[in-house]
């Protein structure tokens, strides 16, 4: 594995400048995978709703925007439900999409920070490239609990607490 942790950012949208995406991927990508104990590489792609919608519609036949999308560069080994995956054995880990628009509406909606809902999908991103998944409730659980701690590392709030 490499010694170095990179997240390099392609801004398709300026917005993305504005809100200081590089940064944010930087310390998304960096606290997930020192929290893995691992180094790579992650390239992250800015965009608005309309490219991400065409991405999803390419990649998962679903025509609509999302809020974030990641492609792993490996094919994670099967595992038992609830079990954290191995780290994959590649220095490129994969590319994550994320869109302004989508994630703008989903903080407001939501009354959070911007920059805290960014990162913690960045986080949930890069995990997915790591090869966490949500699909039932065990593995749910254990990447949700993998973002909590991942982003207290960062004084980021639970993005999964209610506010009352």
């Amino acid at each position: 594995m490499p010694d170095e942790i990179t997240a390099d950012c392609v801004i398709e949208d300026d917005r993305w400048d504005e809100a200081g995406l590089e940064g944010l991927a930087a310390g998304a990508v960096s606290a997930a995978l020192r929290w893995h104990g691992i180094a790579g590489d992650v390239v992250v792609m800015g965009c608005d709703d309309k490219r991400i919608a065409a991405l999803n519609a390419d990649f998962r036949g679903k025509p609509q925007a999302t809020n974030v999308l990641s492609w792993p560069s490996v094919e994670h080994a099967p595992r038992d439900p609830g079990a954290r995956p191995l780290p994959p054995d590649t220095d490129e880990l994969g590319d994550i999409a994320i869109a302004y628009d989508t994630c703008l509406a989903e903080a407001r909606g939501q009354q959070k920070p911007f920059a805290d809902h960014v990162t913690h999908l960045l986080v949930h991103a890069t995990l997915h490239l790591l090869g966490y998944d949500h699909l039932n409730d065990a593995d749910a659980e254990t990447m949700e609990a993998a973002e909590r701690s991942i982003l207290q590392s960062l004084d980021i709030p639970d993005p999964y607490h209610e506010k009352v």
